[in-house]
């Protein structure tokens, strides 16, 4: 199995530049929303009325975090508190009407891949999920990596992700990222 360094490294190589991780800040969280609204429909009480809400949503959320947690501890706990309010909220817009239901989960979805690709736009470069499906789990990790490098946090890993994927490139005109 791939390490969260891998990961990261594979996926980081396809964004290096700064305008584009900038764009998944606000792509990728709309996109991962707008998936969990989508499945949390239809949904099926786990002990009867009442009870725990049990759909698509939930399983595919406890399958990701499997995989982040056998990445990495710390990853893990923040993507598990991610994921569960997604699904607070997902589960919240499912029981609507189906209008505000389908509409926000595709709007979401629909703007927020356009945002992406504007992003790999200024990148010059296809997403990474075109060469590798993993990187459709790896893009939220990959944001909460970006977040916590930004907020000066797990510094060891941000260096070895530049290590094998390079540093975040300077914008044209001696911006810094």
């Amino acid at each position: 199995m791939k390490t969260l360094i891998d990961h990261l490294s594979q996926y980081a190589a396809y964004h290096r530049d700064p305008r584009n991780i900038q764009t998944h800040f606000v792509g990728v969280p709309m996109i991962m929303l707008a998936v969990t609204v989508l499945l949390s429909r239809p949904a099926w009480a786990l002990g009867g009325a009442g009870g725990v809400p049990l759909s698509l949503a939930v399983l595919a959320a406890l399958a990701s975090c499997v995989f982040y947690f056998r990445l990495d501890l710390r990853y893990g706990v923040a993507m598990a508190l991610v994921l569960a309010a997604m699904l607070a909220v997902g589960q919240w817009l499912a029981q609507q009407g189906t209008a505000l239901w389908l509409g926000c989960g595709v709007g979401l979805f629909v703007v927020g891949w356009i945002i992406q690709f504007v992003g790999h736009h200024y990148e010059g470069r296809k997403p990474a999920f075109v060469d590798d499906l993993v990187g459709l789990i790896v893009g939220p990790l990959f944001v909460a990596a970006e977040l916590g490098f930004a907020l000066g946090l797990r510094t060891e890993v941000r260096e070895a992700v530049e290590q094998r994927a390079g540093p975040v490139r300077l914008r044209e005109r001696g911006a810094a990222a």
